[in-house]
């Protein structure tokens, strides 16, 4: 079991530093709103995050301003649940009806690799800490 845990964490934590190395190199990342922004910052996610919710931010906005600011390419990281699934097939149709190229790949990764255990972005940072703990005490009864 504790080798399943360590696998799982390592390939998470892969997956976000992938992540940050994309938004690092200036691709958009788009969540949700600012508590996803704080947990991702919180894993050391770096990159030009747009938030596609907050104040009520219609998708078309989303496009809006990422036209303006000339990108070809996004990442798309909202939330798992149900609204989040609809707003991401929502700006998939209109980033791909504009030619804008969407990745979705950290996305249906983090899907899997969190199952159920996660709802939202939001909820990766206390997610990973928590398995943290848990390998951490795990650890420590071995001994």
């Amino acid at each position: 079991m504790m080798v399943n845990l360590e696998k799982r964490i390592e390939k998470i934590f892969d997956l976000l530093s992938r992540l940050s190395e994309e938004g690092a190199k200036g691709i958009p990342i788009i969540i949700e709103g600012k508590k996803d922004v704080r947990s991702l910052k919180r894993l050391k996610i770096k990159g030009n995050m747009i938030t596609a919710k907050t104040f009520g931010m219609p998708s078309i906005d989303v496009l809006r301003e990422i036209k303006r600011r000339q990108k070809r390419e996004v990442i798309i990281l909202l939330d798992f649940d149900r609204r989040g699934k609809e707003l991401t097939k929502r700006l998939l149709r209109q980033f791909e009806r504009e030619k804008i190229k969407c990745n979705l790949s950290y996305w249906k990764k983090l899907q899997f690799l969190v199952g159920r255990n996660v709802k939202d972005v939001e909820g990766l940072y206390s997610y990973l800490k928590t398995l943290m703990d848990k390998l951490g005490n795990t650890n420590r009864q071995s001994n």
